[in-house]
């Protein structure tokens, strides 16, 4: 029997809302009540039921993913069925291609604060 029955990430970052905003554009989920834009936790949801959340962390400080000093720690897989059409949407609300591609059926990104994070290409 499983202790826990659900997964809930939080993630680190300045600015919460507008973080919040961004992978909420990815998921398409709900971003919880915002009251007001310094808020240091926000939430999003998906058909009610909490599945993310952002921190806001002070001095904080992007990941220097693959090298370098401050190490990734975690990042999100996100499927897409066309990593093209997926690449120039994320572009679009703000993702930047990482320099550093390691695969050829994922790619690396990172988020407007600095994550990095993959689109893979699953066709499912």
């Amino acid at each position: 029997m499983s202790i826990a029955h659900h997964v809930y990430t939080a993630v680190d970052c300045a600015n919460p809302v507008s973080l919040a905003g961004f992978y909420a554009e990815i998921t398409g989920w709900d971003v919880g009540e915002i009251e007001d834009a310094g808020d240091e936790w926000v939430d999003l949801f998906h058909n009610g039921v909490r599945m993310m959340a952002f921190q806001k962390v002070a001095n904080y400080i992007p990941p220097t993913w693959p090298e370098g000093p401050v190490p990734q720690q975690l990042h999100f897989d996100f499927h897409v069925k066309d990593l093209d059409i997926g690449e120039s949407k994320i572009l679009a609300i703000g993702a930047t291609r990482h320099e550093v591609q390691p695969g050829t059926n994922f790619r690396v990104y990172l988020d407007p604060e600095g994550h990095p994070f993959c689109l893979v290409k699953n066709p499912q």
